[in-house]
């Protein structure tokens, strides 16, 4: 038996924003999605990876998400690591920065953190 990583779930408040920050933020297209009276299940993908992020809009929710400590998060390596800290300082979305190790978080229209390291 062999299992393989699929996809990552993020629930938003705001499906277009959130679709449209991670479009600019690091360059993920629709890769398909899924209607429903309650809910729209839409999947971004990075065009060079099968994982995907499954961003889940419940229609009906008003309210933020308690995203507790916020102590998990998403990973994505970056060719040019410059070049992408200019373009998030730019979105004003840095939320933590660790320059002794290399790295940096954004945050997601929900708060959601997104660490970027540099490719290896």
């Amino acid at each position: 038996m062999k299992f393989r990583f699929a996809h990552n779930n993020l629930n938003v408040l705001d499906l277009e924003k959130s679709a449209a920050f991670y479009a600019q933020a690091f360059g993920l297209k629709e890769v398909r999605r899924k209607e429903t009276v309650d809910f729209v299940l839409l999947y971004l993908g990075d065009g060079q990876t099968s994982h995907e992020l499954e961003l889940t809009w419940l229609k009906a929710r008003k309210e933020k998400y308690n995203l507790g400590d916020n102590e998990f998060h998403l990973a994505f390596a970056v060719d040019d690591f410059t070049a992408a800290h200019e373009l998030h300082e730019r979105m004003d979305c840095i939320c933590y920065e660790n320059k002794k190790m290399g790295i940096y978080f954004v945050s997601d229209p929900d708060g959601y953190w997104l660490e970027v390291i540099p490719k290896k």
